[in-house]
């Protein structure tokens, strides 16, 4: 082998890294640990508080904000709609992380919600709310695709599963602070309305973390100061053992754009995120109402919808973590899927309200966890990086319309057991579980005639290897799709 080793190579030679050289899994386990420690908690923090930002407005209406800005008919549901249909329009921003230098994007992007999100503690009428909420949608929607886009740059397909179960699972666990925040917020007696000051104080950190984002968020391992020369070196070597290139940043292929558009696959995974985010969307900025008609205090309301989302934030990193080890991924999604879909049904039939809190748990669970393995699975299956980055463009576009379905399903007609609504978010999941089990026979199918065409049954087993394997995962010999 003519490429240095990792324990001598210099920077010069780790900058100018065009073919991958020999690692050790001890050395590469190191790096993945690094990758660990300085991306994903800054990741999850960001993510947990855009959750935060776009939700509580369903713990500031039981917060006294339907009264002050004379929310009546249907004005609530549209505050909500609005970010979602602004969310799908600026969905294509998430191409602008491939285009420019990520950390240039991030902190823009974070700077300008936190911003938005805070000044909704000022509005005066429901117009004025309308366009704050607009707005929001446009600049989160280029935030939590192109976070998961840019995961797909530092891990291989067999790590990232795990990673974007860690990044999503920030949003139960916003929507569990949410809920404790909340609480805190509105039991308190301030000048300020309620409904106010729990915007301003779950807004202003985000602004607070925009410069931490430009600072901290490495465009690459070539520019990641938490790495040694070594290190570097060995993070390059896997994205070229990934794509065959370690220039990630900077153009898209065309082709590879129109090739997702009539790719049967890429549209199963699109179908299922629609139908997962009906759900997704409407069950934090509606619980509180939900609990509230089963006959808690406002107060208690907000306290009670905690426990749920802690539930559902543990299910997504167990969920991701065992797809990821098993390789198993579309096995997973018909078990979360199913879990939700009970907790709706049970929702939708059961009166008894300890049941029915029971039930929550069952739907936040299924839903929270499916929702990181739909978009792991997207990933897994798409080789290049203009196809991942193309893939996520679709299932959000296609997926982020389930909202917009989702937050119209609860009107205040249908209060206390909105029956409807359940029933709907039931039906949608199951849907997802049999999309899932249809697409994992279609995948089993795909693998075959790739053994065919290759003669051989290695599959993943080569891709794991360590060395001078190029482009393993961009439709190489050894590339098989995840099941």
């Amino acid at each position: 082998m003519s490429d240095p080793s990792p324990d001598h190579i210099d920077e010069q030679k780790a900058a100018g890294l065009q073919s991958p050289m020999e690692y050790d899994e001890v050395s590469e386990a190191r790096v993945r640990r690094k990758l660990d420690w300085h991306l994903m908690p800054l990741f999850f923090s960001l993510y947990m508080l855009a959750f935060l930002d776009r939700s509580n407005i369903g713990n500031a209406v039981i917060a006294g904000m339907t009264k002050d800005l004379h929310l009546v008919g249907d004005r609530y549901e549209w505050l909500l709609t609005i970010f979602y249909i602004t969310y799908v329009i600026f969905e294509f921003s998430l191409l602008f992380w491939k285009i420019f230098p990520p950390h240039r994007v991030a902190a823009v992007v974070v700077f300008c919600w936190g911003l938005i999100a805070t000044l909704q503690a000022a509005v005066q009428s429901w117009s004025g709310l309308m366009a704050l909420r607009f707005l929001l949608g446009a600049f989160e929607a280029a935030f939590a695709p192109g976070i998961i886009y840019l995961l797909s740059f530092f891990y291989l397909r067999h790590e990232v599963g795990f990673r974007c179960g860690m990044f999503a699972s920030a949003a139960p666990l916003a929507s569990t602070f949410a809920g404790a925040l909340a609480y805190g917020i509105t039991s308190g007696h301030s000048h300020l309305s309620n409904w106010r000051l729990l915007f301003l104080v779950e807004g202003l950190p985000t602004i607070l973390l925009a410069p931490i984002a430009w600072y901290f968020i490495p465009d690459s391992p070539d520019n990641a100061k938490f790495l040694n020369v070594q290190e570097k070196a060995i993070a390059k070597s896997r994205a070229i053992r990934q794509t065959g290139t370690s220039e990630r940043i900077g153009g898209l292929n065309l082709k590879q754009l129109a090739l997702v558009l009539i790719d049967v696959k890429a549209w199963c995974y699109a179908l299922m995120y629609f139908s997962v985010n009906v759900s997704y969307a409407s069950l934090p900025v509606y619980l509180p109402t939900i609990l509230a008609k089963m006959g808690y205090s406002d107060i208690n309301a907000q306290g009670l919808s905690a426990p749920p989302y802690f539930a559902a934030y543990l299910f997504a990193n167990i969920t991701t973590f065992v797809a990821d080890r098993t390789q198993q991924r579309g096995l997973m999604l018909i078990i979360t899927s199913l879990v939700g879909a009970i907790g709706y049904v049970v929702l939708a039939t059961v009166t008894t309200v300890g049941v029915r809190y029971f039930a929550v748990y069952l739907a936040a669970a299924g839903v929270f966890s499916t929702i990181p393995n739909i978009l792991a699975w997207t990933l897994n299956n798409q080789g290049s990086d203009t196809r991942r980055g193309a893939g996520l463009v679709l299932i959000n576009v296609i997926g982020q319309c389930g909202p917009i379905l989702g937050t119209r399903l609860y009107p205040t007609s249908e209060a206390p057991r909105y029956i409807k609504g359940m029933s709907v978010c039931a039906a949608f999941m199951f849907f997802s579980a049999a999309m899932a089990f249809a697409l994992r026979f279609l995948l089993v199918w795909e693998n075959r005639k790739l053994d065919q065409k290759y003669n051989n049954k290695s599959g993943e087993g080569s891709d794991t290897d360590q060395g001078a394997a190029v482009a393993v995962e961009d439709y190489g010999p050894n590339f098989r799709y995840v099941l």
